[in-house]
């Protein structure tokens, strides 16, 4: 693992976000004040939702953003085509001297969302919120993409335990520290990474593998071995060779265990027909008088898999999800994007900006964007994205794309809420993020609120979010102008 000289994560960035900030210094854009905002534009896993997730580790890299003196040594080493310094010196004082200023607005963990809506928002100087672009994406995009992953993966173990088992397949050692961070986020109930548990505070889990068995001259006295060592945490993996023989072999051990005044938690099983096979440990564990034991099952589960277990009737309690959790396994990033969607004029005046596009679902939104979320009794009913500068004055009609020039306004009765709230102003923090479980339940109260057709795996039902029928026509008529340009 590659450790930074010092504390500094500020070169955690693309070199083209420190050569246009040198622009703007050169060019005197470095303090114009603009807004950005962070979206994706397709939902991950072929679903219609996506959890929101990576704002605490978000906050905690802002709360260190500065020019280290190694970071700005390495800097001057760097040379452009003629061979002369990249950057010249009195651009890397200005950024060893220059403190966060902005104001950055964000939906907290947890929250479901969707394409088109922003994540973040950054208002303050140019040169500051281009300088963010590359870490915002790179934590809110993993993050976020593998919280879905987890979500999706809990609602088909349909209450059942779920732990996170992906540590040894994950996308290198920061990559699976991030992943069992968001899968607990995302609804797992714990994960076998110790060094996540340390650090975020996520219950571990975990007892032994096939090595363990393999090591000894037989299984029975590999089970009775284990008992003896770890008596409170005794599950036992049962087909190293023959799953029956197996199960007879944790029974023989569960015995023991009740002798010594302990219980067999249960079995694990990672190979063969899951379904089948938990229904005959099931029988034969019960026939011998071990209820309570569980029956956990692993081995390169994902939600179908999972889905289709317990369709069959699969008597498991607890599933480990290792592989196609932790890396995000068949949608490997979000495509989240940073987007400019206003500047200050030399009047003081925003001026709304956005990017066109062949593709109509590359195009951005101008303005200073915010979502508001409509609900009734208690259930998400739409989302609005709207201009915090030129809000709606009462009617809250969203653009229906499929009826030009039409508006579908909201029902009367509908409650609405911002989904982006502050959480920096003037680059201090004025939010503190919740406790890792209150993300964690509110992606389980969020996922509550959607509707069912919306949240099934296959053909799920689009939730409704459009364009606030003012900024659309804004929009609108932004692309003309570009396009008579």
């Amino acid at each position: 693992m590659a450790k930074p000289e010092s504390d500094s994560l500020f070169l955690l960035t693309d070199l083209y976000q420190l050569t246009m900030a040198c622009g703007y210094w050169k060019c005197g854009k470095a303090e114009q004040e603009a807004a950005f905002y962070l979206t994706f534009r397709r939902n991950p896993f072929g679903g219609q939702f996506t959890v929101a997730c990576g704002l605490a580790p978000v906050l905690d890299f802002l709360r260190e953003f500065h020019l280290s003196e190694s970071d700005r040594n390495y800097l001057e080493t760097l040379a452009g085509s003629d061979g002369k310094p990249l950057f010249e010196m009195a651009f890397l004082d200005d950024l060893a001297k220059r403190q966060l200023t902005c104001d950055i607005d964000a939906v907290p963990e947890g929250t479901v969302v969707f394409p088109q809506e922003p994540l973040v928002r950054v208002k303050g100087p140019l040169l500051e919120a281009q300088l963010l672009e590359t870490v915002l994406l790179n934590i809110i995009n993993f993050q976020s993409l593998i919280a879905t992953k987890a979500a999706r993966i809990c609602m088909a173990a349909r209450g059942n335990r779920v732990l996170e088992f992906g540590l040894r397949r994950a996308h290198g050692i920061n990559g699976a520290l991030s992943a069992s961070r968001a899968a607990y986020v995302g609804g797992c109930h714990a994960t076998s990474n110790v060094l996540a548990g340390k650090i975020f505070g996520i219950p571990v889990a975990g007892t032994h593998a096939h090595s363990w068995v393999m090591s000894f001259d037989s299984e029975q006295e590999s089970f009775q071995a284990y008992a003896q060592a770890m008596p409170n945490n005794s599950i036992f993996l049962v087909d190293t060779y023959d799953t029956a023989a197996g199960i007879a072999n944790a029974v023989r051990a569960g015995r023991w265990l009740r002798e010594q005044g302990h219980e067999m938690l249960g079995v694990r099983l990672d190979s063969g027909d899951l379904a089948s096979l938990s229904v005959d440990a099931r029988r034969l564990l019960d026939e011998a008088g071990f209820r309570e034991a569980k029956i956990v099952a692993s081995g390169d589960l994902d939600e179908h898999s999972i889905a289709g277990l317990y369709d069959r009737g699969a008597p498991i309690a607890i599933l480990g999800v290792g592989t196609k959790l932790a890396t995000g396994y068949d949608d490997p990033a979000l495509g989240g994007v940073y987007k400019l969607s206003a500047i200050r004029d030399e009047e003081g005046a925003w001026q709304p900006k956005l990017k066109t596009s062949n593709d109509p679902a590359k195009a951005s939104n101008p303005g200073l964007l915010q979502t508001r979320r409509f609900t009734q009794d208690g259930n998400f009913l739409r989302d609005v994205i709207y201009d915090e500068l030129e809000p709606p004055a009462h009617d809250w009609a969203m653009a229906d794309p499929s009826h030009p020039g039409g508006a579908e306004s909201v029902a009367a009765k509908a409650e609405g809420e911002d989904l982006l709230v502050p959480v920096l102003r003037g680059g201090e923090p004025v939010y503190a993020p919740p406790p890792i479980e209150e993300s964690r339940q509110r992606t389980h109260d969020q996922l509550a609120c959607l509707s069912p057709e919306t949240r099934k795996f296959k053909n799920p039902r689009t939730y409704r979010v459009g364009l606030e029928q003012g900024l659309h026509k804004r929009k609108a008529k932004l692309i003309e102008n570009i396009l008579n340009r």
